[in-house]
């Protein structure tokens, strides 16, 4: 555990050092800052206002940066220190290659979901200071959301990294795993489907498998319980899943799922030639 630990705080010091942190942490500070001057919780939306009209607005935008983001910072973890014969380095030290697998994705999971919960939580200060009331619940469920899509894109990328030995084709299967999970399966696959007369149960089940669009439907879910903007969708998720059991959905399955691509990393990592 000791060598996990300083595995990790290698990385977070790593990490800190490189341009792309400062830059996640701006995007998302910056953004948050860019609210607060546009006079988002002011604005009403769909009877949405001031603390939850800013939370509203941050999970869109979240939805969006937070995947590609930490896809293209860490899928070249492992990648770039075999490159750069730091991974021969470390390695020469009393460090297993368990130790060093799972003190890295420790690392980088505080380097990429601290940014986003601290900027969170900065805007619900704000908003409280200027009078609004905390929806805690509200945010509890979203911070577990940011948890969990935390985890199963860092658990992507590790896999990814794991499987090749060059950064950059690591960062263009990122990209690739990207554009599928964004855009893919929501319109084309989603299309292609419906043209053929696929039975929507099927449609819907594969939907839900993508951890992006899970996460969707939960941000979804904490807004609009009746998920009254996803049209009629919404009747079979939540008569078959119902609201509380979908929000659990929505944490649980990515989390389970991110450690096991990371499992897999790592058994891919422990059998592959490392050098």
């Amino acid at each position: 555990m000791k060598n996990l630990g300083l595995v990790a705080y290698l990385d977070i010091k790593e990490s800190l050092r490189a341009k792309w942190f400062y830059v996640y942490a701006f995007v998302f500070g910056g953004l948050m800052g860019l609210f607060f001057i546009s006079g988002i919780t002011d604005s009403v939306v769909m009877g949405f206002t001031g603390l939850s009209r800013l939370l509203l607005v941050f999970i869109q935008v979240t939805i969006i940066i937070l995947p590609i983001f930490i896809l293209i910072t860490t899928v070249k973890s492992i990648a770039a220190d075999r490159e750069s014969n730091v991974l021969e380095y470390l390695l020469s030290f009393p460090v297993s290659l368990k130790e060093y697998y799972w003190g890295k994705l420790l690392g980088r999971f505080v380097t990429v979901f601290f940014p986003v919960i601290v900027a969170l939580f900065i805007g619900v200060a704000w908003g409280l200071m200027q009078g609004g009331q905390m929806p805690w619940a509200m945010v509890t469920l979203y911070s577990l959301l940011i948890f969990a899509i935390c985890v199963v894109f860092l658990g992507i990328a590790f896999l990814i990294s794991t499987l090749v030995k060059s950064h950059d084709v690591a960062l263009g299967v990122s990209f690739a795993v990207w554009i599928v999970l964004l855009a893919f399966i929501d319109v084309a696959l989603i299309g292609l489907m419906m043209q053929n007369r696929v039975n929507d149960e099927v449609i819907l089940t594969i939907a839900m498998l993508n951890p992006l669009e899970t996460f969707r439907i939960g941000a979804i879910a904490l807004f609009d319980p009746e998920l009254t903007v996803i049209g009629p969708v919404a009747y079979y998720l939540l008569d078959n899943l119902g609201h509380t059991f979908l929000m659990l959905y929505a944490v649980i399955y990515p989390v389970v799922l991110g450690l096991l691509f990371a499992l897999l990393g790592y058994l891919s990592f422990r059998r592959r030639d490392l050098l």
